[in-house]
């Protein structure tokens, strides 16, 4: 009998495609099942009580929670195409990285992009010393991962594809080919790979999505 695997996803969540993205470089077929987050279905809001988000991951009919564990969940399941290295050592040094670029570096990118003034600049410094450590760690790498895509790369495919389009929707640039050419040329590499490209959500919906969403901040502000 085949396995029930599904996916609680949005579709522009960076958080969603990492899961997704995960599946596809081990070759696990799945289900998602679109939720939309102004209106949380009823099977969300009972499979991730506690943070009430996506993604969720289902297996057997038992949920799993939170991106990077689901990472590690979907690691441990199915065997083929690893994403963390054999080496303990090496394994740990990758959960590091991981756990760095949620707690600091897409905070400060994100946060970036949607703040004014002095608030903004001070993200932006922020957000440039991540990108910068991001750069030393890929020094003479293809991907953070060695030769091939691992879990590092799958939590950093924000800056690979999103940052991108937030950028040009906030008018301002942060990754920099000229100071961050790994990160660029990672991004490139990425961005060749059949598994990233097939779930990837296109650029231009993204855009018209984030777009929107700023001028109805911006409306809101006017209006008070």
């Amino acid at each position: 009998m085949a396995e029930e695997v599904k996916v609680f996803r949005s579709w522009g969540s960076p958080f969603s495609y990492r899961v997704e993205l995960a599946l596809r470089l081990k070759g696990v077929a799945y289900e998602y099942i679109e939720e939309d987050l102004s209106n949380k279905s009823t099977l969300l809001l009972e499979y991730n009580p506690v943070h009430k988000k996506v993604p969720v991951l289902l297996h057997h009919g038992k949920p799993i929670a939170e991106s990077l564990v689901i990472l590690e969940y979907i690691e441990e399941t199915w065997q083929e195409n690893p994403i963390l290295p054999k080496d303990p050592r090496e394994r740990a040094v990758a959960r590091f990285w991981s756990r760095f670029l949620d707690d600091k570096c897409s905070l400060a990118l994100w946060m970036s992009c949607w703040t004014e003034g002095e608030t903004q600049q001070n993200f932006m410094e922020q957000a440039k010393e991540c990108l910068h450590l991001l750069e030393e760690e890929l020094k003479g790498k293809k991907f953070f991962g060695g030769d091939s895509i691992g879990m590092v790369d799958i939590a950093a495919s924000f800056i690979a594809h999103w940052l991108g389009v937030l950028e040009e929707v906030a008018g301002i640039s942060l990754l920099d080919e000229e100071k961050y050419p790994n990160l660029c040329k990672w991004t490139e590499e990425f961005l060749k790979s059949d598994a990233v490209m097939e779930c990837l959500p296109k650029r231009a919906n993204l855009l018209a999505f984030f777009q929107a969403r700023k001028h109805a901040i911006s409306a809101t502000k006017a209006s008070v």
